[in-house]
């Protein structure tokens, strides 16, 4: 008796919210033209540190969630989820009722950064302004007691936030691996959706440590960089002058649904959600393993899951921190899973413009993977003006129009987390048009 077929997952709707554009649109664009989103930091007084420099997302303000009262509840990543979410789902032409509430899930890679910093500096002040906590004054502090703080300092906080908006009731999951959260939230919802346990997810990242505490952790490791002079250009992926990451920030979500129900309504769909790879390097907190171990078994995952192979793959949205260490380490995975394809697999690293946005970046990626399908263009590696000769891959330094058949989206997280996923052109799925090319997408 054959086992019957497992289910297909297409992306029909997209939102995004990052450094470069508050909407699918505008990032884009900033993408294709290498524009960067870097520039000094205005969210607090950073110049007593190393690192001054910061992609922020800019002028920004919710435009589709407008509720108050929800908003309350909500930090400045959560802002951002709310945003791309519900541009996600306009975009799909898709949302939860009544009715199929209980059929819809959702699955997002959040930060780690819970509490507000103004929200601590408050309570610093008032209940421990020698450097010792007065157990006394915290029981008056205002923040300490204020409902609505500790709301919005709940790790599962944007999870429920969003699960309450868009009114789902099905299965929910919020991860944490650090840099791999985004990716890896994606992977959860496509398992999901095989076992059937839903018949549509709303997946996504959204994350903020563009803050005292976030900047001064990262000094620590040495991983930011210290161009603060020429922030536009901090963020050199596989350059051989890069010395550390661009920190961002922002939030990125996709609608995934059943491919029967989606082409049954007519959806358009951007791309197949066809594999997810995942491995654990356990080497180095913050560095991937000088071979590519880790990444290299996420890969090969991610292709055996969708049944793909190197030959297919047309683009690959690299990991590419700037960072000396990753950039190495993800050259020698890629040699090592595409062989003689190594270099010549047209690739990428989107955080040359966005800068890094943490547990926010696999899922926007993930993002960009779909659209560069749907769109037939590949966004560039900026700043790239030295060639690292042990990053000898092919890097896209300009704007490409090419069919891409499938793509591969890397996140590599500290602490080891490795997530891959893979994305096919709904025209390889069932030879029928899925997208609507270069008007594809908002």
């Amino acid at each position: 008796m054959s086992a019957p077929a497992r289910r297909r997952v297409a992306i029909t709707g997209i939102g995004l919210v990052t450094p470069v554009g508050n909407d699918v649109a505008t990032t884009w664009r900033a993408l294709l033209a290498g524009r960067s989103g870097g520039a000094p930091i205005t969210l607090f007084d950073a110049s007593g540190f190393a690192t001054r420099i910061a992609a922020e997302v800019k002028d920004f303000r919710n435009r589709l969630v407008t509720d108050r009262r929800l908003l309350k509840l909500a930090n400045r990543s959560h802002h951002f989820a709310l945003e791309a979410a519900e541009q996600a789902l306009v975009d799909a032409g898709v949302r939860p009722t009544a009715e199929t509430a209980p059929r819809w899930g959702c699955a997002v890679g959040a930060g780690m950064m819970t509490a507000d910093f103004a929200d601590l500096e408050r309570t610093h002040a008032h209940a421990a302004a020698d450097g010792t906590l007065d157990a006394g004054l915290l029981l008056s502090d205002d923040a300490a007691n204020d409902p609505l703080v500790f709301c919005r300092g709940q790790a599962a906080q944007g999870l429920a936030l969003l699960t309450r908006r868009f009114g789902i009731a099905g299965y929910t999951t919020s991860v944490h691996t650090a840099c791999a959260s985004g990716g890896q939230a994606l992977g959860t919802a496509l398992k999901a959706l095989r076992r059937g346990r839903v018949d549509r997810v709303l997946a996504g990242g959204f994350d903020s440590m563009i803050s005292p505490i976030g900047i001064s952790g990262f000094c620590l490791l040495s991983a930011l960089s210290t161009d603060n002079d020429t922030p536009e250009r901090a963020s050199r992926p596989f350059d051989a002058t890069r010395n550390g990451f661009l920190l961002g920030e922002g939030a990125g979500f996709v609608v995934l649904e059943d491919w029967a129900l989606a082409r049954a309504r007519g959806a358009r769909i951007y791309a197949e959600l066809a594999g997810d790879g995942n491995s654990l390097s356990s080497y180095r907190i913050t560095d991937s393993p000088p071979d590519g171990d880790g990444p290299i078994q996420a890969m090969r995952a991610a292709l055996a899951d969708a049944g793909a192979t190197v030959d297919t793959i047309d683009y690959v949205n690299a990991h590419g921190t700037s960072t000396l260490m990753n950039d190495r380490s993800e050259t020698a995975a890629l040699h090592a899973v595409f062989g003689a394809r190594g270099r010549s697999v047209p690739v990428s690293s989107t955080k040359s413009t966005m800068g890094h946005l943490i547990a926010a970046a696999g899922a926007v990626e993930g993002a960009l993977c779909a659209l560069a399908i749907a769109r037939g263009e590949l966004p560039v590696n900026a700043n790239l003006r030295e060639r690292d000769a042990d990053c000898d891959l092919n890097l896209v330094t300009t704007p490409t129009r090419t069919r891409v058949r499938a793509a591969l989206s890397n996140s590599f997280g500290f602490g080891g987390s490795n997530s891959c996923l893979v994305l096919r052109h709904p025209e390889e799925v069932d030879g029928r048009p899925g997208g609507r090319g270069e008007e594809a997408g908002p």
